[in-house]
């Protein structure tokens, strides 16, 4: 996808809008012309308290933030007076002509006759793969026909993004079942979240997302970000359709991850034996992949002939892409253009925090029927824009003494960060905090891409002993005798997890510094000094919390780039 923006040029907000249908037109020119005049009003004086405004338009006072910003040992803020710094500069210039935002910016005309077509009958009309047909394709088919209430969830949900995927898909001139790709991999929910912490509508794990320049930090995770999320699979799709030639192998790749692919068609090659998807001895969700999807085209195809019928959907755009200038509150955006905050996360559900920063999101999305509420809104709107900013933990501490420093509640702190109970915030991570005196800039493009938080357990000293194993020791009792995990002991030892002891062998445990250790009588002798642990996830006692999950390692290539989100008669969906 084509960005909106133009690299060091300042822009005011723009309203970016894809191929607006004739259909829906009329009442957006009446809006447009509306804006058009807010502009003009807007540019030409600054509005006062006692100004007139639309009705729709929401006073600061009526604005309630997400999450409210904490201040010094306090659950609540209390209410900060505007500076110029805080005030909307910027919202008098609030909207341009209407663009495609897949067309760098490209001006839209409002009575496109394209518009009018079904986009069911679009998608038929791009099918180019060729038919299979199969006992497990009609499997899949009757599993579907036989709920017809979870297709029409899963096709009621998939009606707010299937436009844009499809006019990506075209504009690339791959075939249209590809869009048909997210009812396989999530039922088209951007926010479905596997158990291998695959993430979005395509399924991306963290590795191959960032391969596909998917952003994934504590603000943001474009995993799940609709229009990214969508071009970095079609990236990827077209490199395995180059890779083997066919889209079928391409498919069962970006399911099974291409060098398995690669090692299937070598072991059939040195067989004798045909290298085609249906030849290939793949694992039974791989060798269901493509069946799945023949019958969802099959379905779209033909609804009625499997007694299930599909929503009315026009082709046109459900929603616009607004780019932004200056951070806001998620909440305050969601009230400027009249959705709950659930609608908006809706649209965009790779926002992580309660704040959109700027200088990290190219665009929000938004319902283009709350597109000129918002841009009305926002024009006439001068309170705060954002009541949280992002600060950088200059050494390690206690979330207590993080909390002191940030001047709001330590509760507050934990909630908006995800700091679990005992450990302790590492130094250079990066914590979302209030704006104040002292920090009430924007949030610079640096943090706002590479933003991340450590954690270690918030432990005592340890000191290091040299115990000898007793006769008929295991490394459960002698973990057991120092209070520690059996995990720990072989971390620190380097042993195997089933390594057996003999009696007099050598081993080192790490306990609290200051702790008595009880020892029998026929125990050896003890040896101790004070050191550091090894390392954080080694020193741990068994009593110390959790830290926060590490990073899924990244896989090697050719492993899958996710896995399902649910498994159900077989079928991957995620969960409804």
């Amino acid at each position: 996808m084509k960005t909106l923006r133009t690299p060091g040029r300042p822009a005011p907000i723009l309203l970016a809008l894809s191929r607006l249908p004739s259909a829906a037109a009329a009442p957006w020119r009446g809006a447009l012309a509306g804006i058009a005049a807010a502009v003009l009003s807007a540019c030409a004086s600054t509005p006062t308290p006692e100004a007139a405004v639309s009705p729709d338009v929401i006073a600061p006072a009526a604005v309630v933030p997400a999450v409210a910003a904490p201040v010094a040992a306090a659950a609540v803020a209390p209410a900060v007076a505007a500076t110029p710094a805080d005030e909307n500069e910027s919202g008098a210039a609030v909207a341009g002509a209407p663009t495609d935002p897949l067309d760098d910016g490209k001006a839209v005309p409002l009575d496109d006759p394209a518009a009018r077509q079904d986009l069911w009958g679009r998608v038929r009309a791009g099918f180019q793969m060729p038919v299979l047909d199969s006992d497990l394709v009609r499997v899949h088919e009757t599993w579907y026909a036989s709920r017809p209430d979870y297709v029409q969830r899963m096709t009621d949900r998939g009606s707010r993004y299937l436009y844009h995927v499809v006019e990506e898909v075209q504009s690339r001139g791959m075939p249209t079942e590809l869009a048909l790709l997210p009812f396989i991999e999530s039922a088209f929910n951007p926010q479905a979240m596997s158990v291998a912490a695959a993430s979005g509508m395509w399924q991306f794990v963290p590795a191959t997302g960032r391969d596909y320049d998917l952003k994934q930090n504590i603000f943001r995770d474009d995993r799940r970000n609709v229009l990214a999320s969508t071009r970095a699979a079609l990236d990827y799709l077209e490199r395995l359709h180059r890779m083997f030639g066919d889209w079928r192998l391409a498919l069962a790749a970006y399911n099974w991850g291409e060098g398995n692919v690669q090692k299937a068609i070598a072991r059939n090659l040195r067989a004798g034996l045909p290298t085609d998807y249906e030849s290939l001895r793949m694992p039974q969700e791989t060798q269901n992949y493509v069946p799945k999807l023949q019958a969802v085209k099959n379905i779209i195809a033909d609804p009625q002939a499997f007694g299930l019928t599909l929503p009315q959907l026009d082709n046109h755009p459900y929603f616009l892409s607004v780019p932004i200038q200056r951070d806001i509150d998620v909440a305050l955006t969601a009230q400027l253009a009249g959705l709950t905050a659930e609608e908006f996360r809706t649209l965009n559900p790779q926002m992580n925090k309660p704040v959109i920063l700027a200088a990290g999101t190219e665009q929000i999305l938004l319902p283009y029927d709350n597109v000129d509420r918002f841009v009305r809104n926002l024009a006439a709107y001068r309170g705060r824009l954002a009541s949280w900013t992002a600060w950088v933990v200059p050494r390690t501490m206690k979330p207590a003494d993080a909390a002191k420093d940030a001047g709001m509640s330590e509760a507050a702190l934990r909630e908006v960060n995800k700091i679990p109970p005992r450990m302790l915030v590492k130094a250079g991570s990066t914590l979302l905090v209030p704006r104040g005196e002292l920090r009430d800039a924007d949030v610079s493009s640096h943090l706002a891409d590479n933003a991340q938080i450590a954690l270690a357990p918030d432990v005592p000293p340890l000191r290091r002993l040299s115990v000898k194993a007793r006769k008929g020791d295991t490394l459960a009792r002698v973990a057991g005798r120092y209070n520690v995990t059996t995990a720990q002991l072989v971390e620190w030892n380097k042993l195997s997890a089933n390594a057996k002891l003999t009696s007099g062998a050598a081993l080192v445990v790490y306990v609290p510094r200051g702790k008595a250790v009880a020892v029998a009588k026929a125990e050896p002798k003890v040896e101790s000094q004070a050191v550091k642990a090894p390392s954080a996830k080694a020193a741990a006692p068994k009593t110390a919390a959790k830290a926060a999950p590490t990073r899924v390692a990244s896989k090697a290539a050719g492993k899958p780039v996710r896995k399902v989100a649910e498994q159900r008669h077989g079928t991957r969906v995620a969960r409804q």
